[in-house]
């Protein structure tokens, strides 16, 4: 007995607690299965589903899928109809590589599907007959890759499921880099917003020592200016007092004491007298 994982047990280690129709890919590769699909019938909304490997000789009783982009059914030995995946008509990618598909008519089921971009029969028999390409792109009109390569046998680059997911990757890059640069944007004006606080709280502060430093000046003004007055007004009234006392000393230079004056009179009745002496003398010379 092999020691492969059911499909069962598979599926619901896969989906884990998410609800069977809220699930949207499952990778049940390698898993052992009865050979036919099985336990798929919920998953409405699978949009991818891998299915290598696991044992498959048809297709019979495959889901009805609505949703479901791409399914992978690589490794296995389906040799019966594809019938049963007309009923996904949103396929765009299917891979069959490896299986046991032996003639072009095997896949006329696949005709229905308007979506299908990608086919790949990589390692099957069909791909042995005459004209298989010419073949294949006739029977599917829309298709645009046959085993990785176009209908002028140009590789394909990348897978559409690539490129999506590139581009996801990067509207979530771009997003959380806008994020960022806004938020460093927040913290450069909000860096700026503060220097801008701190220096008109600057301003501010020099303005009231500015406005201090002015007061004081003033008020020095001021008393410089009452210092003036009050200092001129003293020596003005200063000079006149001295002025007058002046004055008066001189007055007082003038007045002559009463014993001087007595002298100065007794001097003078002297001198008169001594004038009269002397005049009396000539007379007596004369006669």
């Amino acid at each position: 007995m092999s020691g492969k994982e059911t499909m069962i047990k598979r599926i619901d280690t896969e989906r884990g607690d998410t609800p069977a129709e809220e699930v949207v890919e499952l990778n049940l590769d390698n898993c052992k299965s009865n050979g036919e699909p099985e336990g798929l019938d919920s998953y409405t909304s699978l949009s991818k589903l891998s299915l290598i490997n696991v044992g498959f000789t048809s297709l019979k009783n495959f889901p009805k899928l609505p949703e479901l982009c791409t399914l992978e059914l690589s490794d296995n030995r389906i040799a019966g109809s594809l019938s049963c995946l007309k009923h996904c008509q949103k396929l765009t990618s299917l891979n069959l590589s490896g299986n046991h598909i032996k003639t072009i008519d095997a896949l006329e089921p696949l005709a229905d599907l308007t979506n299908l971009e990608s086919l790949d029969l990589y390692n099957c028999e069909v791909t042995k007959t005459d004209e298989f390409r010419d073949s294949v792109f006739k029977l599917i009109p829309d298709l645009k890759y046959l085993d990785g390569y176009d209908r002028d046998m140009n590789e394909k680059a990348e897978s559409d499921d690539d490129e999506d997911e590139d581009e996801n990757g990067k509207e979530v890059g771009d997003e959380e880099e806008e994020n960022n640069g806004e938020a460093s944007k927040e913290d450069t004006n909000g860096a700026a917003a503060a220097d801008d606080d701190d220096e008109e709280e600057d301003d501010f502060d020099s303005g009231d020592d500015d406005e201090e430093v002015e007061s004081g000046s003033e008020e020095e003004e001021e008393i410089g200016l009452e210092y003036l007055i009050k200092g001129d007004a003293p020596d003005e009234d200063d000079e006149d007092d001295g002025d007058y006392e002046g004055a008066e000393e001189e007055e007082d230079d003038v007045e002559i004491p009463e014993e001087e004056e007595d002298d100065v009179n007794t001097s003078g009745s002297r001198g008169v007298k001594r004038k009269h002496e002397d005049g009396d003398d000539d007379e007596d010379d004369n006669e």
